[in-house]
């Protein structure tokens, strides 16, 4: 028998699940940027012609680049929580610092190759 779930868009709206549901939120946005980076690096690869290099425009954009860059990093970051929780069960208790943590170290990062993005996009 398959579970029933009586969840409604207004109450999935209202949901204030904060850093762990935004998180979790996040890792699976995270996952699918990467699948649909290296997608298109195959499809540029496997189509050739003149197809080829109008895809490989879409990837070489510096917007796409900060947009992919957010993924990988947000991904690899909050994957590396996950792992410590695991690897450590007793910390799960810290579950919200380790969240904190992790984004004290995503933004900085984030930001400082976000900048050298924008500024080697804009010759500088």
């Amino acid at each position: 028998m398959g579970l029933k779930r009586d969840v409604s868009l207004k109450d999935f709206l209202r949901y204030k699940g904060k850093g762990p549901m935004l998180t979790f939120i996040l890792h699976r946005i995270g996952g699918l940027g990467m699948v649909t980076f290296v997608g298109l690096h195959v499809l540029a690869s496997f189509v050739g012609g003149r197809v080829g290099p109008a895809i490989n425009l879409i990837y070489e954009n510096w917007i796409f680049q900060i947009v992919v860059f957010f993924c990988v990093l947000f991904h690899v970051i909050n994957g590396l929580r996950i792992v410590i929780l695991d690897l450590w069960p007793k910390l799960i208790e810290h579950q919200r610092e380790a969240i904190w943590l992790e984004w004290m170290i995503f933004l900085p990062v984030y930001g400082m190759a976000v900048y050298v993005i924008v500024n080697t996009a804009l010759g500088g």
